[in-house]
């Protein structure tokens, strides 16, 4: 199976209690589909791990891409273990090499250039309008006396 297909049949789930458990979740997601793989991340704060076990949110993976649709839309808003959940097609990360927490810097990536990079004209031409511009945006009304348009 590619990632992307993968992708498309995996659900994320958010605002779960800290008394689910993978077994929970592979139960209350069976009847929408046969379940790849459940993930539910650890976490991983030491001060917190003992009361909470999770990070509060999960993947479910499905076989197939219709029945992670059906389970999205038979579970999101549904309450479990007293709290309502939220599940949603669970997006693709990032690679390792883009965005926040890359290794590389982010005006260094490829993307991010591409998108915020201005040519020295327009660079000029802002410049310029901002030059322009009068320091004081009611200069030039002094002599009004009344607002609105003029009589005619």
């Amino acid at each position: 199976m590619t990632d992307t297909s993968r992708w498309k049949s995996t659900v994320y789930v958010g605002g779960l209690a800290p008394a689910v458990t993978i077994t929970t979740l592979q139960e209350a997601f069976l009847p929408f589909g046969e379940i790849s793989d459940v993930s539910l991340p650890k976490n991983e704060n030491p001060n917190t791990a003992a009361t909470e076990p999770h990070r509060g949110f999960a993947y479910v993976e499905f076989e197939d891409a219709e029945d992670a649709k059906e389970a999205i839309d038979n579970m999101d808003q549904a309450e479990l273990f007293g709290r309502v959940i939220k599940v949603s097609a669970a997006k693709a990360p990032k690679s390792a090499g883009q965005g926040l927490g890359a290794k590389t810097a982010v005006w260094e990536q490829e993307g991010w250039l591409a998108e915020h990079a201005v040519s020295e004209e327009d660079r000029l031409a802002a410049e310029q309008a901002q030059n322009t511009r009068p320091d004081d945006p009611m200069q030039g009304l002094e002599g009004l006396d009344v607002a609105g348009p003029k009589p005619e």
